[in-house]
């Protein structure tokens, strides 16, 4: 249900609407006067404000101006019995997504409040979509595999010369495949990736090359593969070692002659796209037992880039590990807490079978259920798999927490990522399962940073 703040000093315009309002469904307050709608705003979350510009104290225009530098400030509509064209254009122009003159025509006014509510859902959901999607990282670390690696990238990039990148999972091999396509003259192009070991082989080539319409029983519409996607900027082959033989031999055609075909298609399309590829097989091995194809591995590997598990790299788990937990303390709103030295020696002495994703995963979890340091105590009680966590809530976060409110904000981040994960970040079940208004969801995804962890 949308909130909803009605703020103007005639008592009959402020009871009209929110009765009016109210019977549409909207969770409606209001207010006598601009300072009194401030402190509201400030207090609370609402989804959208209808303000009359002509108030004592503060007047309309005074409080849209200052409520606009809000980190997440709700829709304005503004209302008023003195205004004129020049009043309306000056209300947008300051942030206001509408102008109505008073008396407000009920139908007009609906049908903005339904407009205003839906481009404020639909710009928080752009303002999330693109935060997840533009997280590209740093390749951290200072170890001689790390900066060869590194080092390997400055030529590499600037070129076309396509790279095939091995190593275990959770290595960052995807991470390196981003990192060639950022830096090169590609960088602005799409990066498209296609994981092939998750799509059945009946499937992978109309994945890749696209198909016509009626080619196949289920072909009901024409499609585009991401061959085609990608031109102009980078295709990422992801384990590409699972791809059968028979979709391997029309990528190597398409690598051959930048060209491609569409399943069902009689006509050859051009294509400009660099191609990256990644396993955790060793190819030689799938060559010499007829499941990888030679001469398509001599294709795709003009520069080889391996990728070392974290056990070969351990002299940069420290500053992975201050990295992770600077990053998992901002994500969950509480404060960047350290790791001491020994604690840090001893994930150094960790076997890592998970690589960078498990050491990721062990900090989050040091983190939520530590203390105000990580301590050598914490890594022995909780960096291995099948810790028992106690029902009793650890007596510390108290302590880190003397105000009510800040308290209530950590507990509340807490609960809202634990259900988000529960739902594969699915905002819309999600706000269903809590009985809360999606754009309430979306807000708070915003204010406390939540972001969705790897897998």
């Amino acid at each position: 249900m949308a909130r909803i703040l009605v703020i103007d000093d005639e008592k009959s315009i402020r009871n009209s609407l929110k009765e009016i309002l109210e019977f549409e469904g909207y969770d409606v307050h209001s207010a006598g006067n601009g300072i009194e709608g401030m402190s509201m705003i400030k207090d609370d979350d609402y989804d959208l404000v209808i303000c009359d510009i002509k108030m004592p104290k503060m007047d309309g225009k005074e409080l849209l101006s200052k409520v606009q530098s809000f980190e997440a400030p709700p829709k304005f509509i503004m209302i008023s019995g003195h205004g004129n064209v020049d009043t309306a254009i000056e209300s947008v122009k300051m942030g206001a997504f509408d102008y109505i003159p008073k008396p407000p025509d009920m139908n007009k006014l609906l049908i903005t409040v339904k407009n205003a509510l839906e481009n404020k859902v639909l710009k928080e959901e752009t303002k999330v979509l693109k935060k997840r999607i533009d997280q590209s990282k740093e390749i951290t670390g200072e170890s001689a595999s790390i900066k060869k690696i590194k080092a390997t990238i400055e030529k590499v990039a600037p070129t076309d010369a396509r790279v095939l990148i091995t190593g275990e999972n959770g290595t960052g091999k995807e991470l390196v495949a981003r990192w060639i396509h950022e830096k090169s003259h590609r960088g602005k192009g799409p990066f498209i990736e296609v994981n092939c070991a998750a799509i059945p082989n009946e499937l992978i080539e109309s994945e890749l090359f696209g198909h016509e319409k009626g080619s196949f029983t289920s072909a009901i519409n024409q499609r585009k593969g991401k061959f085609e996607l990608a031109h102009g900027g980078t295709l990422f082959l992801d384990e590409i070692g699972d791809m059968d033989l028979s979709a391997q031999s029309k990528v190597l055609r398409a690598l051959q002659e930048a060209k491609i075909t569409r399943i069902g298609g009689d006509k050859d399309i051009n294509i400009d796209v660099r191609v990256i590829a990644a396993t955790n097989k060793k190819i030689e091995h799938e060559i010499t037992q007829g499941k990888f194809r030679m001469d398509l591995y001599h294709r795709l590997s003009v520069i080889l880039i391996h990728v070392p598990t974290l056990n070969e790299r351990k002299d940069d788990i420290p500053v992975l590990a201050e990295q992770f937990c600077e990053e998992v303390c901002l994500s969950q709103g509480i404060p960047v807490k350290t790791i001491t030295p020994y604690a840090l020696k001893m994930l150094q002495d960790y076997e890592w079978t998970g690589n960078i994703r498990e050491l990721r995963n062990v900090i989050e979890r040091l983190v939520i259920l530590g203390g105000p340091k990580v301590t050598e105590e914490d890594v022995q009680n909780y960096a291995y798999k099948g810790v028992q966590v106690s029902n009793t809530l650890n007596t510390e976060v108290f302590d880190q927490y003397p105000k009510f409110q800040d308290f209530k904000e950590y507990i509340e981040k807490q609960f809202i990522e634990y259900k988000l994960s529960q739902f594969n970040w699915n905002v819309s079940k999600t706000a269903d399962e809590i009985d809360i208004q999606r754009s309430h969801l979306y807000n708070k995804i915003e204010k406390f940073n939540l972001k969705r962890g790897e897998n």
